[in-house]
Protein backbone atom coordinates (compact mmCIF):
# COMPACT_ATOMS: atom_id res chain seq x y z
CA UNK A 1 0.00 0.00 0.00
CA UNK A 2 3.08 2.08 0.08
CA UNK A 3 3.58 5.41 -2.25
CA UNK A 4 7.03 5.24 -3.34
CA UNK A 5 6.68 8.13 -5.00
CA UNK A 6 6.00 10.20 -1.88
CA UNK A 7 8.58 10.85 0.86
CA UNK A 8 7.85 8.72 4.41
CA UNK A 9 5.69 10.82 6.47
CA UNK A 10 7.23 12.83 9.22
CA UNK A 11 4.56 11.12 12.10
CA UNK A 12 6.26 7.58 11.34
CA UNK A 13 9.97 8.40 11.27
CA UNK A 14 12.53 7.28 13.76
CA UNK A 15 11.75 10.60 15.42
CA UNK A 16 8.43 10.52 16.06
CA UNK A 17 8.67 6.69 17.43
CA UNK A 18 11.45 7.81 20.16
CA UNK A 19 9.52 10.83 21.17
CA UNK A 20 6.42 8.60 21.29
CA UNK A 21 7.40 5.67 23.50
CA UNK A 22 9.13 8.47 26.06
CA UNK A 23 5.92 10.67 26.19
CA UNK A 24 3.49 7.35 26.15
CA UNK A 25 6.21 6.30 29.38
CA UNK A 26 5.20 9.21 31.01
CA UNK A 27 1.70 9.08 30.47
CA UNK A 28 1.28 5.20 32.10
CA UNK A 29 3.40 6.36 34.59
CA UNK A 30 0.75 8.96 35.56
CA UNK A 31 -1.55 6.01 35.23
CA UNK A 32 -0.46 3.32 37.42
CA UNK A 33 -0.23 6.22 39.96
CA UNK A 34 -3.88 7.18 39.36
CA UNK A 35 -3.01 10.37 38.77
CA UNK A 36 -6.20 10.05 36.60
CA UNK A 37 -7.97 6.63 36.76
CA UNK A 38 -8.21 5.71 33.03
CA UNK A 39 -9.69 2.61 32.00
CA UNK A 40 -9.49 1.12 28.31
CA UNK A 41 -11.64 -1.19 27.04
CA UNK A 42 -11.35 -3.41 23.72
CA UNK A 43 -7.96 -1.92 22.73
CA UNK A 44 -7.06 -5.57 21.09
CA UNK A 45 -9.57 -4.89 18.49
CA UNK A 46 -7.01 -2.03 17.00
CA UNK A 47 -4.52 -4.32 14.53
CA UNK A 48 -1.03 -4.84 15.33
CA UNK A 49 0.06 -4.00 12.06
CA UNK A 50 -1.47 -1.97 9.02
CA UNK A 51 -3.30 1.03 8.26
CA UNK A 52 -6.28 2.29 10.46
CA UNK A 53 -8.20 5.12 11.34
CA UNK A 54 -9.11 5.62 14.55
CA UNK A 55 -12.27 7.47 14.87
CA UNK A 56 -13.71 9.32 17.79
CA UNK A 57 -15.77 11.50 19.60
CA UNK A 58 -14.46 14.96 20.85
CA UNK A 59 -15.54 16.24 24.51
CA UNK A 60 -11.98 17.45 25.75
CA UNK A 61 -8.88 18.81 24.68
CA UNK A 62 -7.77 16.12 26.60
CA UNK A 63 -9.07 13.42 24.74
CA UNK A 64 -6.51 13.35 21.91
CA UNK A 65 -3.86 12.48 24.99
CA UNK A 66 -5.58 10.08 26.51
CA UNK A 67 -6.65 8.14 22.80
CA UNK A 68 -3.31 8.83 22.16
CA UNK A 69 -1.87 7.15 25.39
CA UNK A 70 -4.28 4.26 25.14
CA UNK A 71 -3.16 2.92 21.91
CA UNK A 72 -0.15 0.51 21.49
CA UNK A 73 0.98 1.79 18.25
CA UNK A 74 2.63 4.97 16.85
CA UNK A 75 -0.31 7.33 15.80
CA UNK A 76 -0.68 10.59 14.02
CA UNK A 77 -3.41 12.66 14.75
CA UNK A 78 -5.84 15.72 12.77
CA UNK A 79 -5.77 18.48 15.53
CA UNK A 80 -6.16 21.99 15.51
CA UNK A 81 -3.47 24.79 14.01
CA UNK A 82 -3.68 26.34 17.34
CA UNK A 83 -1.83 23.88 19.00
CA UNK A 84 0.69 24.57 17.12
CA UNK A 85 1.78 27.98 18.76
CA UNK A 86 1.09 26.95 22.08
CA UNK A 87 4.13 26.46 24.32
CA UNK A 88 5.44 22.77 24.73
CA UNK A 89 2.68 21.33 23.05
CA UNK A 90 3.49 23.07 20.16
CA UNK A 91 7.20 21.42 20.00
CA UNK A 92 5.40 17.89 20.91
CA UNK A 93 3.07 17.92 17.75
CA UNK A 94 5.69 19.07 15.45
CA UNK A 95 8.40 16.43 16.95
CA UNK A 96 5.67 13.45 16.60
CA UNK A 97 4.65 14.74 13.04
CA UNK A 98 0.87 15.50 13.95
CA UNK A 99 -1.28 17.03 10.92
CA UNK A 100 -2.65 20.50 11.33
CA UNK A 101 -5.93 22.01 10.21
CA UNK A 102 -7.51 25.15 9.81
CA UNK A 103 -11.43 25.08 11.13
CA UNK A 104 -14.16 26.38 8.69
CA UNK A 105 -10.69 26.42 5.88
CA UNK A 106 -11.01 24.39 2.60
CA UNK A 107 -7.79 24.83 1.25
CA UNK A 108 -6.34 23.34 5.12
CA UNK A 109 -8.64 20.76 5.55
CA UNK A 110 -7.91 19.51 2.39
CA UNK A 111 -3.78 19.47 3.14
CA UNK A 112 -4.67 17.65 5.85
CA UNK A 113 -6.80 15.29 4.12
CA UNK A 114 -4.34 14.93 1.78
CA UNK A 115 -1.15 14.26 4.42
CA UNK A 116 -3.46 12.08 6.36
CA UNK A 117 -3.86 9.71 3.05
CA UNK A 118 0.00 9.49 2.73
CA UNK A 119 -0.17 7.92 6.56
CA UNK A 120 -2.78 5.46 5.60
CA UNK A 121 -0.61 4.45 2.34
CA UNK A 122 2.21 3.80 4.49
CA UNK A 123 0.53 1.31 6.93
CA UNK A 124 0.19 3.99 9.92
CA UNK A 125 -2.58 4.61 12.47
CA UNK A 126 -4.55 8.07 11.71
CA UNK A 127 -6.21 9.64 14.80
CA UNK A 128 -9.41 11.84 13.61
CA UNK A 129 -11.91 13.41 15.40
CA UNK A 130 -15.28 13.53 12.73
CA UNK A 131 -16.80 16.68 14.58
CA UNK A 132 -14.32 18.66 13.73
CA UNK A 133 -14.37 20.16 16.97
CA UNK A 134 -15.10 20.14 20.56
CA UNK A 135 -18.79 18.98 21.60
CA UNK A 136 -20.18 18.76 25.14
CA UNK A 137 -22.19 15.61 25.58
CA UNK A 138 -25.67 15.88 25.13
CA UNK A 139 -24.65 17.88 22.19
CA UNK A 140 -24.64 16.86 18.48
CA UNK A 141 -22.65 18.29 15.48
CA UNK A 142 -22.70 16.72 11.98
CA UNK A 143 -19.71 14.74 10.91
CA UNK A 144 -17.38 16.23 8.06
CA UNK A 145 -17.33 14.14 5.22
CA UNK A 146 -13.42 13.63 5.65
CA UNK A 147 -13.26 10.58 7.51
CA UNK A 148 -15.87 8.61 5.36
CA UNK A 149 -13.76 9.80 1.74
CA UNK A 150 -10.57 8.43 3.48
CA UNK A 151 -11.73 5.25 4.19
CA UNK A 152 -13.49 5.09 0.85
CA UNK A 153 -10.35 5.88 -1.02
CA UNK A 154 -8.30 4.13 0.86
CA UNK A 155 -9.88 0.92 1.67
CA UNK A 156 -8.91 1.48 5.53
CA UNK A 157 -10.94 0.42 8.15
CA UNK A 158 -12.55 2.58 11.08
CA UNK A 159 -12.09 1.89 14.74
CA UNK A 160 -14.94 3.68 16.31
CA UNK A 161 -14.12 4.58 19.78
CA UNK A 162 -15.88 6.59 22.60
CA UNK A 163 -14.21 8.62 24.62
CA UNK A 164 -16.00 9.33 28.22
CA UNK A 165 -15.29 11.25 31.33
CA UNK A 166 -12.18 14.03 29.72
CA UNK A 167 -14.94 16.62 29.96
CA UNK A 168 -15.25 16.46 33.67
CA UNK A 169 -11.33 16.47 33.80
CA UNK A 170 -10.59 18.89 31.98
CA UNK A 171 -14.22 20.81 30.87
CA UNK A 172 -14.66 23.64 28.28
CA UNK A 173 -14.87 26.37 29.69
CA UNK A 174 -18.28 27.47 28.36
CA UNK A 175 -20.00 24.66 30.51
CA UNK A 176 -17.55 24.41 33.56
CA UNK A 177 -19.74 27.25 35.20
CA UNK A 178 -18.36 27.10 39.01
CA UNK A 179 -16.46 24.17 38.71
CA UNK A 180 -12.99 23.07 39.03
CA UNK A 181 -10.55 23.87 35.67
CA UNK A 182 -9.09 20.36 36.21
CA UNK A 183 -10.76 17.64 38.51
CA UNK A 184 -8.63 14.92 38.35
CA UNK A 185 -10.52 12.42 40.66
CA UNK A 186 -12.74 12.23 37.93
CA UNK A 187 -12.62 8.56 35.87
CA UNK A 188 -11.49 8.35 32.09
CA UNK A 189 -12.98 5.42 30.03
CA UNK A 190 -11.51 4.79 26.63
CA UNK A 191 -13.48 2.23 24.74
CA UNK A 192 -12.71 0.98 21.21
CA UNK A 193 -15.43 -0.38 19.18
CA UNK A 194 -14.75 -3.27 16.48
CA UNK A 195 -13.64 -2.21 12.79
CA UNK A 196 -15.79 -0.76 10.08
CA UNK A 197 -14.95 -1.74 6.29
CA UNK A 198 -15.75 0.52 4.30
CA UNK A 199 -16.31 -1.79 1.63
CA UNK A 200 -19.50 -2.82 3.33
CA UNK A 201 -20.69 1.08 1.88
CA UNK A 202 -20.99 2.66 -1.47
CA UNK A 203 -21.75 5.74 -0.26
CA UNK A 204 -20.15 8.18 2.47
CA UNK A 205 -23.12 9.18 4.07
CA UNK A 206 -24.06 6.05 4.68
CA UNK A 207 -21.25 5.26 6.21
CA UNK A 208 -20.80 8.44 8.05
CA UNK A 209 -24.02 7.50 9.21
CA UNK A 210 -22.90 3.97 10.70
CA UNK A 211 -19.80 5.55 12.31
CA UNK A 212 -22.43 7.97 14.43
CA UNK A 213 -24.17 5.07 15.17
CA UNK A 214 -21.58 3.24 15.98
CA UNK A 215 -19.94 5.58 18.61
CA UNK A 216 -23.49 5.96 19.83
CA UNK A 217 -23.31 2.64 20.53
CA UNK A 218 -20.58 2.82 22.82
CA UNK A 219 -21.36 5.66 24.57
CA UNK A 220 -24.49 4.21 25.90
CA UNK A 221 -22.50 1.21 27.00
CA UNK A 222 -20.78 3.87 29.61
Amino acid sequence: MNDESAPRPKGLGKRAWVTTKLVRRVLRGLAWSNFVHVTVIGRELVPKDGAVIVASNHISMLDAVFLWGALRRRAVAIAMAELWSWPVVGWLVRRLGQIPVLRRDSESGQAALSQAEQILRYGGVLIIYPEGRLVPAGEREPYKPGVAKLALATGVPIIPVCTAGTDRVLPMRRVRGDGPAFDRRQRVTIRFGTPIDPADFDDADKLLDHLRQRIDDLRTTE
